[in-house]
């Protein structure tokens, strides 16, 4: 799995709370975070769908998203690039460096535990 960009992950951190959404209601979510126009938060959603992060359909006429990329899944990916690549650590990040994040509850917490727990030594 290609590791999300921070914006990317943005959008995905919204889609994650609530789907599907449009792209207009996605922009409102993460306008002030990103402070950017309404089109580049369309060119990201674009991009994100031939990455095949997202989704897209139709409903009532209006196309609307949601993720294809699974939150704790890809939440590792972030703590295994972060710890290997920029704090150059050859052992995961401990899990309760997520302790108090809004963005897991308890099940997800211990779901990210165990990928982090067991992840492969060679993989980059």
């Amino acid at each position: 799995m290609a590791i999300p960009s921070i914006t990317e992950l943005t959008l995905l951190k919204c889609l994650w709370k609530e789907h599907p959404l449009s792209a207009r209601e996605i922009h409102q979510r993460v306008e002030e975070e990103l402070g950017w126009s309404y089109s580049s938060t369309r060119k990201t959603l674009e991009r994100m769908l031939e990455k095949g992060m997202i989704s897209q359909q139709s409903i009532h006429g209006m196309h609307v998203y949601a993720t294809v990329l699974e939150k704790v899944e890809t939440l590792a990916e972030f703590a295994h690039d972060f710890s290997h690549r920029v704090m150059e650590m050859n052992a995961p990040l401990p899990v309760n460096m997520f302790t108090g994040s809004k963005l897991v509850n308890q099940h997800e917490l211990k779901e990210l535990e165990q990928l982090l727990g067991e992840w492969p030594e060679d993989k980059e």
